[in-house]
């Protein structure tokens, strides 16, 4: 088979590494800091731990851990070996995490002190060894070789390269790109997980879209915050900068606005890559409520004086993400369209992509000086998009997508790979959406969450979603059907209504039903909100913050 990427994935990190050397490639925010010469060292040592241990070429090695600097070595270092690394979310419950290791035939997991607790390696009983992600100790070993290299480790790498390591010995092998990569399980946000299957060839389209369009520099700084067991923040917030030599810093804790605030004002990041959520909250909480004052509105009234304060709020909002970035790169799942509108308003630098974990993930993008207003911007270099409809830019379909990104399909699941994978090379996504006559591409929600109408019509319960959390004293929503009517399952903002007087259960229910009164006037009839339902805690949500919505439909027939 003919190569379609010149240069091989693994190549790319070869030359990183050797090429910058003595720069600093990955930090632990508040923690150690590690030179790519200390990647390279680690990642040989652990060359030299899975072949003492008799791990082979294609065997799995799964990593569990919240972000840090060893998790993205070992990730380099068994892929470099020839083994299929298996990324799991540390969000997973550990019956979750059991079932995907034994069911992924992994011979070793990496795991991190917090899940770690939670675990039991006589639920995975094909396991050979336990390793502690933070120092590469072992925690629980079946093999006695692997137990034995372990505690001689020092003295094998030093037997190995008796003078010193130096660039020169670094050389990793040449993947073929079909070959098997990563199985990344999905997050399950509608039915059970299912491994993701990815061969280098996925990999390498990814990275060299990141090379091709994102612009990022040698030396610059990125601070990752999404799980890189999700292939969004494993691609673009830690794969590609490794591969150009930029700087990588950690967040290692949960990344509350408070922190991910503190950790932009410290690091002042050149590029973020961020999903809605965080982007949403900043700008609701921070900059919403002054401009809703009346005398602000009553000045953006005025040409003059809108344009001053539309740049004192622009420079707030930048200096909030650090004040330094070049581009900021919105993902993972649908932005409000209100806080959309305002970010171009302010002149933002910001844009929408559209991605999946079965393309390793992206699928859509366009620069944010070419990025078009609720859309997810162009088909990608090497990936083709079309609309399953009898005209895309009217008619909303599927959106279908193939070329090189794509994954070979489901571990152990061909019934689910067919079911995805048309004979003709499509991956059909489940999502909905259209493609205007530029090639824009604009998302209209899932098909699954899709209502059918009294009469017929397509209802798209994310875009109701938007309009009601865009409302005052709504902070999340989900719109579900229920005997012919949509009902809304609210979690308000109890933070927003409190700062207003209102906290008495009557009154926010008084209020909400006239927030929900006002937003259906603006609605076609068959849009409408029937009634409404008061949850008093968030949500649940996959990790990369898209609220689970399986959990939820039964509160209709309630």
């Amino acid at each position: 088979m003919n190569r379609i990427m010149d240069e091989s994935f693994l190549k790319y990190v070869e030359k990183s590494i050797r090429k910058n050397w003595e720069k600093q490639a990955l930090t632990d925010y508040n923690g150690a800091t590690y030179t790519y010469k200390d990647c390279a060292r680690k990642i040989e040592k652990l060359h030299i731990l899975f072949e003492t241990a008799g791990i082979e070429k294609g065997n799995k090695i799964a990593i569990c851990s919240r972000n840090m600097s060893s998790w993205g070595i070992a990730f380099f270092a068994a892929l470099t070996y020839g083994a299929v690394v298996v990324p799991i979310l540390s969000e997973f419950k550990a019956d979750n995490i059991h079932h995907i290791v034994n069911h992924s035939e992994a011979k070793l997991l990496f795991v991190g002190d917090v899940v770690w607790e939670n675990l039991d390696e006589k639920m995975m009983p094909n396991i050979e060894g336990i390793i502690r992600v933070e120092d590469y100790s072992l925690h629980f070993s079946r093999n006695k070789r692997l137990t034995e290299a372990r505690k001689n480790l020092n003295a094998l790498f030093g037997q190995k390269y008796p003078d010193r390591f130096v660039p020169s010995d670094v050389e990793y092998r040449q993947e073929d790109e079909e070959e098997l990569a990563l199985i990344n399980y999905t997050s399950g946000t509608t039915s059970a997980s299912k491994g993701v299957m990815l061969p280098y060839r996925s990999l390498t389209s990814n990275l060299l879209f990141a090379i091709e369009k994102l612009g990022a520099k040698p030396d610059q700084k990125i601070v990752s915050m999404l799980p890189m067991a999700h292939m969004y923040g494993l691609m673009f917030e830690f794969v590609y900068e490794f591969c150009i030599g930029m700087h990588v810093f950690f967040l290692n804790r949960t990344p509350s606005p408070k922190i991910i605030a503190e950790a932009f004002a410290n690091v002042k990041p050149d590029i973020i890559v961020t999903v809605p959520l965080v982007i949403e909250k900043i700008i609701q909480k921070q900059v919403f409520p002054a401009i809703d004052k009346p005398l602000i509105k009553l000045m953006l009234n005025m040409p003059i004086i809108n344009d001053k304060i539309y740049k004192n709020i622009h420079d707030k909002v930048m200096n909030a993400l650090g004040g330094k970035f070049k581009e900021l790169i919105i993902g993972g799942a649908a932005l409000n369209s209100d806080v959309e509108r305002f970010l171009r308003k302010i002149g933002l630098p910001f844009t929408v992509g559209y991605g999946m974990t079965e393309c390793g993930p992206i699928i859509a993008y366009s620069s944010w000086k070419e990025f078009v207003l609720t859309s997810c911007g162009h088909d990608v270099p090497r990936m083709e998009l079309k609309i399953d409809s009898p005209d895309a830019t009217s008619v909303v379909g599927e959106i279908l997508t193939r070329g090189a990104n794509t994954m070979l399909g489901y571990y152990k699941n061909q019934r689910a790979t067919s079911a995805t994978i048309d004979s003709d090379g499509w991956l059909h996504t489940g999502d909905l959406g259209l493609i205007d006559r530029q090639g824009n591409l604009y998302i209209k929600g899932r098909s699954k969450n899709m209502i059918l109408g009294a009469n017929g019509q397509n209802i798209y319960p994310e875009e109701i979603e938007d309009k009601l959390n865009a409302t005052n004293f709504i902070s999340e929503s989900i719109v579900i059907e229920s005997k012919g009517k949509l009902i809304a399952l609210v979690y308000p903002d109890f933070e927003m209504l409190a700062k207003s007087g209102i906290q008495d259960s009557e009154e926010i229910r008084k209020h909400l039903q006239e927030e929900v009164k006002e937003l259906n006037k603006t609605l076609p009839n068959y849009c409408n909100i029937s009634d409404f339902k008061i949850f008093n805690e968030e949500f649940e949500k996959t990790p990369k913050r898209s609220i689970k919505r399986f959990m939820y439909q039964e509160h209709g027939s309630n």
